[in-house]
């Protein structure tokens, strides 16, 4: 039996209701074969824009209505992809799930998110609920270890993103333009002492970061301790303020942009001059970074290409197909006000 048959029983009418329609209704309606109605209402693009158009106007006047869940009974497939985030509220990334939603909507899926709270055991039990539901799952700045990971792709395609593990496909925007751009800037500045303003200890991307920090700072003659760990939060940036200003340091690069703002905040509270007394980084480039006294100078990561290319890889998988091409995804850094020379 077809998906669209097992949609059967839904045609019939409860009430006053008009019931749904199949796609054997739509082919009678317009004399094409059912086979081009559920290549036009599943994957568009496929054929003539024309006939798609004709089958997509028909299927809203008929009221079809595809079942998923029927569709999975014949197929294992259901359509839709899941994206699990550590924090849904964090704004970096809102432009990760537009990009990840343009794919699955052009492609013909649907996105289902959910977050882990920065908890990498609410990350396992929801990794776990959402695998019976998805054709494939992207996590996004995972907390869980590489092993749960590694046994999670076992079961269903899977793709990370902000993080690396082993055999499994993922999606790292390389920090290291970013950071080197950032780290000439402040070098040119006069600083010599620099801290970076670390980020949760579960976070791989966090340990990238200070990493490559931990490397390329003495190559230009600076000092760089480490504060932190740290909420990625704003709350976790004004908490830092008396350890920056203990550490004796110039300049600060964060591990993203609200631990940057949250400092900032914290700094002018404590009559702290940025930049004149302090010279902040962030990192991200999220929506707000500019809308800060003074803007946020800051290392800007394209995660919506990030987005895009998760889920074109994951559907890749999916279907069988072969890897698609990998675009580079790079960090460019920002300069706005919020740094300058130190104060002699």
């Amino acid at each position: 039996m077809s998906p669209e048959e097992q949609d059967g029983p839904a045609r019939r009418s409860n009430g006053n209701r008009k019931p749904h329609a199949t796609i054997y209704d739509i082919a009678r309606h317009l004399g094409v074969s059912p086979s081009t109605v559920s290549r036009a209402l599943n994957k568009p693009g496929r054929i003539n824009a024309r006939t798609e158009r004709r089958i997509r106007e028909a299927a809203a006047e008929l009221n079809y209505r595809l079942n998923p869940m029927a569709r999975a009974l014949p197929t294992g497939r259901t359509g839709t992809m899941g994206l699990i985030l550590s924090d849904i509220t964090n704004p970096v990334y809102f432009t990760l799930v537009r990009g990840a939603e343009r794919v699955t909507a052009a492609e013909g899926y649907t996105l289902v998110l959910a977050e882990s709270q920065e908890s990498g055991e609410l990350e396992a039990r929801t990794a776990e609920r959402l695998l019976a539901s998805v054709d494939g799952l992207v996590l996004v700045s995972s907390r869980l270890e590489d092993g749960h990971i590694e046994t999670l792709a076992g079961q269903k395609p899977l793709v990370t993103v902000n993080r690396r593990v082993a055999g499994v496909p993922g999606v790292v925007p390389d920090v290291t333009p970013g950071i080197l751009d950032a780290l000439d800037h402040l070098a040119a500045l006069g600083h010599r002492s620099l801290a970076f303003l670390s980020g949760p200890r579960g976070s791989w991307m966090n340990r990238l970061r200070w990493d490559t920090l931990l490397d390329e700072a003495p190559k230009r003659g600076m000092t760089i301790v480490e504060i932190g760990p740290g909420a990625p939060t704003l709350d976790g940036g004004r908490a830092a303020v008396r350890r920056v200003r203990a550490s004796g340091v110039t300049a600060v690069i964060a591990y993203n942009d609200l631990m940057a703002i949250g400092l900032l905040d914290a700094c002018r509270s404590a009559g702290l001059d940025v930049p004149a007394g302090l010279s902040i980084v962030g990192f991200d480039d999220i929506f707000g970074s500019d809308f800060t006294s003074p803007p946020m100078t800051t290392i800007r990561t394209p995660l919506d290409l990030a987005g895009e290319e998760a889920v074109r890889r994951l559907i890749a998988a999916v279907d069988g197909a072969a890897e698609p091409e990998r675009p580079r995804v790079g960090t460019e850094f920002v300069l706005r006000a919020s740094t300058a020379a130190p104060a002699r």
